[in-house]
């Protein structure tokens, strides 16, 4: 009796760079389809308003129809719905975001100017919250239930759930304006002061002290988010079969949570931190408003009670778009650090 011997088909191993490169163009896609769908959302947002789009820009300004008639030329309102579409899509992608009703300067420079105040809160805070946030994570889950964990999560759980205008207003009411015997230590508001030229040194340390309260307001109402995400990741690798493999070998706890634990924890906390980027481009429409810092945040907001509807759709165009491309940053990247994600 003959034994045959049946072996299974080989198949090669797909290579990590051709797994990537379709996990990147699918994302790629994804992030051009979500683009597109803003756009549309973007144009058809405030023509889907009840009442005429003309006299609502207009604002009751037109006491003829004549008047009426030639703002809807001027702004291409008298023209079909597709052909102002094929227009908004041939403006947009020029950098051509129209004029704004208020200031009566081109959209994308305003944009463009308003866009620096915000970077510098928004960017700043989110860096500060991110450090603080991963470090109080980190040492919260080392010490579960200890009481530093305790403390630390009641604690950012807290400023996580106070509305930041009323956290900021307390730290003006406290820090800016005084409370009983204690001065006023920091401005109550605006980005630098008017009598300084905010290019020179002594301009940057005052821009410096103006953004220092709306900088810590949001970096406490933001700490939760880095804190909460690492505590709960480092908690699941602390249970994981390779730290018990490592300990084995003889390294010691503290090198085995660092070098081990700590980086696979950081992945979660990546991914936050890059979408989170993304937020930065819209700003913090409450804290630009209470501490009247002239950013995109306050900008949207004076556009919202004019309304300035060209100004609304460039700052919502921006936004959203900075979103879109942090997200897709943070897939790729999340992709590169973990490769069980492509799957």
């Amino acid at each position: 009796m003959t034994t045959t011997l049946v072996t299974a088909p080989t198949t090669s191993p797909v290579g990590r760079h051709r797994s990537y490169g379709r996990y990147l163009a699918g994302k790629i896609l994804g992030a051009v389809a979500s683009l597109f769908f803003v756009l549309v959302v973007n144009f058809f947002l405030f023509r889907v308003l009840p009442g005429d789009p003309a006299r609502t820009l207009g604002r009751g300004r037109f006491s003829s129809a004549a008047q009426l008639a030639e703002f809807r030329h001027t702004y291409g309102l008298d023209e079909s719905l597709p052909r102002q579409f094929v227009t908004f899509l041939h403006n947009t992608f020029t950098g051509q975001l129209g004029i704004s009703l208020r200031y009566r300067v081109p959209v994308g420079d305003l944009i463009w100017e308003r866009l620096w105040p915000t970077v510098m809160l928004v960017g700043t805070s989110t860096i500060l919250a991110t450090l603080i946030g991963v470090y109080i994570g980190m040492l919260g889950a080392w010490n579960r239930g200890g009481p530093f964990d305790r403390v630390s999560t009641g604690v950012t759980l807290t400023l996580y759930s106070m509305p930041e205008w009323w956290l900021g207003l307390l730290l003006i009411a406290g820090l800016a304006v005084g409370i009983g015997p204690l001065p006023g230590l920091f401005p109550t508001g605006g980005l630098h002061s008017t009598d300084v030229d905010p290019s020179s040194l002594k301009g940057v340390l005052d821009t410096a002290w103006h953004l220092t309260l709306p900088v810590i307001t949001l970096t406490l109402a933001y700490l939760a988010d880095y804190s909460l995400v690492m505590r709960s990741s480092l908690l699941d690798e602390l249970g994981e079969d390779y730290l018990l493999t490592a300990r084995a070998k003889g390294l010691r706890d503290i090198a085995v949570r660092r070098h081990h634990a700590v980086r696979n924890a950081l992945l979660p906390t990546t991914t936050i931190t890059a979408i989170n980027i993304g937020f930065v481009v819209s700003g913090a429409i409450t804290i630009e408003t209470v501490f009247s810092i002239p950013g995109l945040g306050l900008l949207s907001s004076e556009a919202l009670s004019i309304p300035d509807y060209w100004v609304l759709q460039g700052a919502f165009l921006v936004a959203s778009g900075a979103v879109i491309v942090a997200n897709l940053g943070a897939n790729l990247l999340y992709g590169l650090l973990d490769p069980r994600v492509r799957t």
